[in-house]
């Protein structure tokens, strides 16, 4: 998954304007406009179309992070410069404040089932002989998931 894809599915599975995608940055220390946010969420094939980097996405999640569960004290997190899937699954669930029963239920409103021992692989550290990768299909299941839990009247799938 890119990164685009990635906001794309977050701020539709939220519900957020493009505004509030604005000021999730902010919560990040991050500035940038509403033309670059409406760029970001273009198509890949639209001319207007502006690629977003590891960088910016994980500002975007760092943000998140603070807009769910409240800006910690001291200094905010660095944003990384290489961003895995692994590293987006963890910061989603640091800002929805999940246990691995809650990650569980998510993935079966997705009609994805995953036992906890493989899910706990995704959230050790890349050294530990148990970590395992995570793939596209499994955070694209994750955020249909998310987006079942929120939005459960709309009942037609995003697909960017």
């Amino acid at each position: 998954m890119t990164n685009n894809d990635i906001l794309r599915r977050i701020r539709y599975a939220f519900d957020f304007k493009d505004k509030e995608v604005v000021e999730i940055f902010a919560q990040a220390d991050v500035t940038v406009t509403l033309e670059q946010v409406a760029g970001w969420m273009k198509r890949d094939e639209d001319d207007a179309f502006v690629k977003m980097n590891s960088i910016e996405l994980s500002s975007f999640l760092n943000g998140l992070i603070n807009h769910k569960r409240g800006r910690r004290e001291g200094e905010q997190p660095v944003p990384e410069s290489q961003l895995s899937n692994n590293m987006v699954f963890q910061k989603l669930r640091i800002a929805l404040n999940l246990k691995a029963e809650d990650i569980l239920e998510i993935l079966e409103l997705a009609d994805f089932r995953l036992s906890k021992h493989e899910l706990s692989a995704f959230f050790r550290k890349p050294e530990n002989k148990h970590y395992r990768q995570c793939k596209d299909q499994i955070l694209r299941n994750f955020l249909l998931g998310v987006q079942r839990k929120l939005r459960p009247e709309d009942m037609s799938d995003y697909d960017a």
